[in-house]
C-alpha cells in the first residue's frame, strides 16, 4: 500500500443494523435484577429504582436514529495511523482564519460530549459572540472506543495517542498551527502533547489538570490541603473503577459486552458522582443525551477495549510533569480532580489562563456548554 492510500481521509457515516437494536430490546426485555440496596443513598452504586428507569426509558422510548442522524449530519471521517482506524468529526468554521482545535473526550465520554458546542465555537458570531474567536473543531474518538478500532496489540499508551493526535491534525492541514484541549484521559492526552511539544502545537487547554507532585507534602496551602483530602476521599470511594480497568479490564470486559443494562449502569453511575447534578444525573442531561453516550460504548462493543486504556497508562499518565507550551486550565468545581493554581504554575510555567468557574463538572461541555465555549475563547484568544 502507498503512502499516500496509507494516509487516506475516507468520509463515514454511521449505519448500526436494525438485528444490533433488536439485540438491545431483548436484553432489556430479559433483564435479571439484582435486589434493591440496603441503603437510601447511591452509596453503594446506582440505586434499583434509578436503573429500573433508565431501563425503562430506552426501552419504551429512547430512538437510536435520532442520535445516529444527528452524528450523520455532522462531516464524520476516518483514516488509518499506526495501523489503526481513527474515527473523527471535523468542523471547519466559515471563517478561513479560524483556529484549529482539537478537542479528546475520555471514559466514559464520548463526542455525544462535544455535540453542544460544534456551533458556538465554529460560528460564535451567531451564539453572540466575535467572529475572531472561531475555530475549525477536529473531535476524534480515542482508540478502543465508540467507532475509533480496537487495537489488536497493547502499546496505545496516551503518549502513542498524542503523536498520533498531531498525526491527525498534519494530514488535515493544520500541523503548522493548532491548539489542543481536554479533560479526563482528554486532558492525559493534551498534556502529553504539550510535553512532546511538536511543532505547530501553539497551546494547549485541560478542564482537568492532574498535577500533583508526589509524596512527601510539605508546607501546603489551605487549598493544596483540601486536593489532598479531595483524592483520598476519591481514592476511597470513587477509585474502583479505575482500578478495575487498570488492573483488569479483560475481566470487567466480559460484564460489559454481555449486559446492556451493565454497561449502562457503569456508565450513569459516573454521570451521577461527577456531574454539578445536585443529586440527580437528570438535573442537567436527559435520558437522550444519556443513552446517546452509553450507546456509543453498547452498540460498538467497546466496553473491553475502552478500559483497556487504563491498562495502558492509568499509573503513568498523571501527575506533576512539565508542559514545554502554552497551557491554560478552566478548572469547573464539581469535577473530580481540581488543581490548585500553585501546582498548576509549576506545571505549566508557560501559563497563559487561569479559571476557576462557579458551576459545571467533570463533564464541563457536555453539563455547561455556553460556558465551555466562552472558556475555550478567552483561553486561546492571546495566542491567536
Amino acid at each position: 500500500m502507498s503512502t499516500k492510500q496509507n494516509k487516506a481521509i475516507k468520509p463515514f457515516k454511521i449505519a448500526i443494523p436494525d438485528e444490533a437494536i433488536r439485540d438491545l430490546h431483548a436484553r432489556l426485555d430479559a433483564i435479571r435484577w439484582p435486589e434493591k440496596e440496603p441503603v437510601t443513598d447511591w452509596s453503594q452504586g446506582a440505586p434499583l429504582a434509578n436503573v429500573k428507569a433508565l431501563a425503562k426509558y430506552w426501552r419504551t422510548k429512547y430512538d437510536w436514529r435520532r442520535c445516529e442522524a444527528v452524528l450523520n449530519g455532522y462531516p464524520q471521517f476516518k483514516t488509518t495511523i499506526d495501523g489503526l482506524g481513527i474515527h473523527f468529526l471535523h468542523i471547519r468554521s466559515a471563517n478561513p482564519n479560524a483556529l484549529p482545535l482539537l478537542i479528546t473526550h475520555g471514559w466514559p465520554g464520548s463526542v455525544i460530549e462535544f455535540l453542544k458546542i460544534i456551533g458556538p465555537l465554529t460560528d460564535p458570531a451567531k451564539y453572540g459572540g466575535d467572529p475572531a474567536d472561531s475555530f475549525h473543531l477536529v473531535l476524534p474518538s480515542l482508540p478502543g472506543y465508540s467507532f475509533s478500532d480496537k487495537p489488536s496489540a497493547a502499546g496505545w499508551s496516551v503518549e502513542h495517542i498524542a503523536k498520533a493526535w498531531h498525526e491527525l491534525m498534519t494530514r488535515l492541514g493544520y500541523g503548522d498551527r493548532y491548539v489542543a484541549q481536554g479533560g479526563d484521559w482528554g486532558s492525559a492526552i493534551a498534556t502529553a502533547m504539550g510535553i512532546q511539544a511538536p511543532p505547530g502545537l501553539a497551546a494547549i487547554n485541560s478542564n482537568m489538570p492532574i498535577v500533583m507532585p508526589e509524596a512527601p507534602y510539605e508546607n501546603l496551602s489551605a487549598e493544596e490541603s483540601a486536593m489532598l483530602q479531595d483524592m483520598t476521599q476519591y481514592q476511597r470511594w470513587e477509585a474502583g473503577y479505575s482500578t478495575e480497568h487498570a488492573t483488569r479490564p479483560q475481566t470487567i470486559g466480559y460484564s460489559l459486552a454481555d449486559s446492556a443494562i451493565g454497561q449502562a449502569a457503569w456508565i450513569f453511575e459516573k454521570f451521577w458522582a461527577w456531574t454539578d447534578c445536585h443529586g440527580n444525573p437528570l438535573n442537567v442531561l436527559s435520558y437522550d443525551e444519556l443513552l446517546d453516550n452509553i450507546m456509543m460504548y453498547w452498540l460498538t462493543n467497546t466496553g473491553a477495549s475502552s478500559a483497556r486504556l487504563y491498562w495502558e497508562s492509568y499509573f503513568g499518565a498523571f501527575g506533576l510533569k512539565v508542559i514545554n507550551v502554552p497551557a491554560g486550565c478552566s478548572i469547573f468545581p464539581k469535577d473530580i480532580y481540581k488543581a490548585p493554581r500553585s501546582w498548576v504554575e509549576r506545571a505549566m510555567p508557560r501559563l497563559i489562563y487561569f479559571n476557576e468557574l462557579d458551576r459545571g463538572g467533570h463533564f464541563a461541555a457536555f453539563e455547561q456548554p455556553e460556558l465551555f465555549a466562552e472558556e475555550m475563547r478567552r483561553c486561546f484568544r492571546g495566542i491567536r
